[in-house]
């Protein structure tokens, strides 16, 4: 039960979660609540309450759906891949118990083959998890968090406190300049616009700064899009070129 994915730095998405809640304002124009709002009006039981209607959008209600179903999905699936974990969720969220957040982990564990790319605006939660030992780091297991202006960077010192894993940083959707960042110890950065009918602009001098800090501090650079209403006609090239670095490659 996963997805094969249009995200450009993933293979699939995997949702043992639904549902979710703002945490900040980089969740205002959010994918996941307009997809998550469709399948709930086709009654799809996993978004069953996750959503609602508010001042002519839908946004999420706050309530977290687990889906038992989809867990053994990664067991499931032999050629390595690289997989984003609750694309459609975010598995630190307060309503997800953490015994649901070890069963998740467990699967993770014993699969080796795959790179999971687990993204969360709560990394705070998620490296109190690892300092109390109910989750724990391999480096097939990449954990990150978004931060889409400077107003949230505090985010990337609760981040940096999880030891012996791949660590990440989602710029995206990047709605604010990030001026100064120590990124050292972040072995990833994905930086992105927003897209979508109402998406936020970007400045091409917010991207610039974000790129001069990677080289500087040895962090690989994924340029995910310019952004827009329309990202396919604004595109992902930067300086001629597309940015597609990993922190590590998968087995072929």
């Amino acid at each position: 039960m996963g997805s094969q994915s249009d995200i450009e730095w993933t293979d699939v998405t995997w949702n043992p979660v639904a549902g979710c809640s703002v945490a900040s304002a980089g969740c205002t124009n959010c994918y996941a609540m307009r997809m998550a709002a469709r399948l709930e009006a086709m009654s799809h039981p996993k978004y069953l309450g996750t959503t609602r209607k508010s001042g002519g959008r839908y946004v999420w209600t706050g309530k977290v759906n687990l889906d038992e179903g989809s867990l053994s999905a990664p067991l499931e699936w032999r050629k390595p891949k690289r997989i984003f974990v609750n694309s459609m969720s975010d598995l630190f969220h307060a309503d997800v118990p953490d015994a649901f957040i070890k069963r998740v982990w467990d699967v993770m564990l014993a699969c080796p083959q795959h790179h999971f790319q687990v993204l969360t605006k709560r990394p705070d939660r998620m490296a109190d998890l690892f300092a109390l030992g109910l989750i724990q780091p391999q480096t097939h297991i990449w954990v990150g968090t978004s931060v889409e202006s400077d107003e949230v960077v505090e985010r990337i010192a609760h981040l940096r406190a999880i030891k012996q894993s791949t660590l990440f940083v989602s710029f995206e959707p990047l709605i604010g300049p990030i001026n100064e960042v120590d990124l050292r110890g972040i072995h990833w950065a994905i930086v992105g616009g927003e897209s979508g009918p109402r998406a936020r602009f970007m400045e091409a001098a917010w991207v610039e700064r974000l790129f001069e800090i990677c080289r500087r501090d040895d962090v690989a650079f994924f340029f995910k899009q310019w952004g827009g209403r329309n990202k396919k006609a604004t595109g992902r090239e930067l300086h001629g070129k597309t940015y597609d670095e990993y922190p590590l490659e998968l087995e072929p």
